[in-house]
């Protein structure tokens, strides 16, 4: 057990006693702090501390302590447990004689600590950063393995997250408190990119890449490829909302949720939908990324040319920046998030620096992704791709074998008319704010509008022909003062003529 000496001066008495440890550590998964599970007990036998109170750490009489700055004095109190991962948290706090402010309750064991807040002071300070800070390492410490934490309303302005990790005072901060919350390789390769950005041997051009990096990669949640079980009633009530029928579309989707269920991790391989245009298989991917309640990115093939758009430029540039898919990670904030790669099957082409398709490759092995600029492999375990296609046939074997193949048939003529009726339709009426009754398509005016698209793929026609219908009902009751519209079969035809 680490022993901490929080004294802010040192002493050159060598018959000094030796610090005496006053805590133990515990173990625990909790993603959020309450009295029954707090952060550290305190030692409220000589007296009952406040709901709030402030202070800072220390080390009175050579014991691990907390600091009280009470309203009859500075009293202190022996810290009993500590959840073991806020150690070095706690340790960086005391050593720097950092003022926080502690929400606790008193309780059989102790007075328990589930909040550590700032407190904002004039003067010298060691906080890197303007309030946020001390809470994203907490939540970082807090949710590095599991999801993220909700927020007490108390709390609600304090949002660690929206805080970026830019100095590199912050980026050393962190990796003192919150470095264990990294992969092992991340966390090597930081400590060796810190050493650079510090540097007086390098250029100043490669202090601010390595710094860059540095804010990039720390800033992400590197979370675990550990998946918690889905409600399969759920994710089938989202399939349906989303999508109209595509019953063998649905099914592959809810085989993929109970293998999850069995196994807690990604499938080995991710969906490629192919179809034709406006089946859905934007929006089928867009369900699954809310099952999974993962974020989601999308990777559009058609505009990417050249492959170092996906990996990055090297440092030795001056302009050198990361790739699309780091970005991509940065935005997220984590590790854990859906891939939806639009048109893979116009990835074959590239302008002569290589096929930007097979730099996917190893994004779909889930082996780790190497950006040119971040110089440094990230996990992949978390990354489930799903790509859609028009036609497969241009896209390569290589690739083809990373996917679980689901081919989108088009939908019937049955099939349009209920999702005209009961979704498209619906939805315009709702969003112009008509009522069902002020705008009517008889049957017979139905079957006149999905002919007028019989040769067309997919449902956006038809879409695009109720916003149509409702915009022409809304001018007739708007302008012409009618009291409700009816379209028939011969009114149709004259209206999409």
């Amino acid at each position: 057990m680490p022993v901490f000496d929080f004294s802010s001066s040192s002493s050159s008495s060598k018959e000094q006693a030796k610090p005496v440890c006053t805590y133990t550590s515990f173990l625990s998964d909790a993603k959020e702090k309450t009295p029954e599970e707090p952060i550290l007990v305190l030692d409220n036998t000589k007296r009952q501390w406040s709901h709030h109170a402030s202070g800072m750490f220390a080390n009175q009489s050579k014991r691990t302590a907390f600091e009280f700055n009470d309203t009859d004095g500075t009293w202190s109190a022996d810290i009993l447990r500590v959840d073991a991962r806020f150690i070095s948290l706690i340790k960086w706090l005391g050593d720097n004689r950092i003022p926080i402010r502690l929400s606790g309750q008193n309780m059989e064991d102790g007075y328990a600590v589930y909040k550590i807040r700032e407190t904002a002071y004039g003067g010298a300070t060691k906080l890197s950063a303007e309030d946020g800070f001390l809470q994203f390492m907490i939540e970082r410490l807090l949710a590095s393995n599991a999801a993220e934490e909700v927020e007490e309303d108390e709390d609600a302005d304090e949002v660690g997250d929206e805080m970026k990790l830019t100095s590199l005072q912050s980026i050393s901060d962190f990796m003192m408190c919150a470095g264990k919350t990294m992969p092992d390789n991340i966390r090597l390769w930081a400590r060796r990119n810190l050493a650079v950005a510090r540097s007086s041997e390098v250029s100043q051009e490669e202090r601010r890449h390595a710094q860059r990096a540095l804010s990039i990669m720390l800033n992400v949640q590197w979370k675990s490829n550990y998946f918690e079980a889905i409600d399969p009633v759920w994710a089938r009530k989202i399939l349906d909302e989303e999508l109209y029928g595509l019953e063998r579309v649905k099914q592959r989707i809810m085989e993929t949720i109970i293998q999850i269920n069995r196994t807690h991790t990604l499938p080995a391989y991710g969906l490629l939908l192919v179809g034709p245009a406006g089946t859905g298989k934007s929006q089928i991917a867009y369900a699954v990324a809310r099952i999974l309640k993962l974020p989601w990115t999308t990777l559009d093939m058609s505009s990417i040319k050249d492959p170092e758009q996906l990996t990055g430029s090297s440092r030795i540039y001056a302009n050198a920046k990361p790739g699309i898919i780091m970005e991509a990670f940065s935005n997220a904030g984590e590790s854990n998030l859906v891939f939806i790669i639009n048109e893979l099957d116009k990835a074959a082409s590239g302008k002569g620096n290589g096929n930007p398709a097979d730099v996917l490759l190893t994004l779909l092995d889930n082996l780790g992704f190497t950006d040119n600029y971040m110089e440094c492999m990230v996990p992949t375990t978390g990354v489930y791709p799903i790509a859609t296609a028009n036609n497969k046939e241009d896209i390569s074997a290589p690739i083809m074998s990373r996917f679980a193949v689901i081919d989108i048939p088009d939908y019937t003529f049955e099939e349009k008319k209920i999702i005209f009726t009961k979704f498209a339709m619906p939805k315009v009426l709702k969003r112009i704010g008509l009522r069902e009754e002020e705008c009517v398509v008889t049957d017979a005016g139905l079957d006149a509008v999905i002919h007028q698209f019989e040769n067309t793929t997919g449902i956006r026609d038809i879409e695009q022909a109720a916003e149509h219908l409702a915009a022409n009902a809304l001018y007739q009751i708007e302008v012409e003062h009618a009291g409700h519209v009816v379209f028939d079969a011969a009114q149709v035809e004259t209206l999409f003529a």
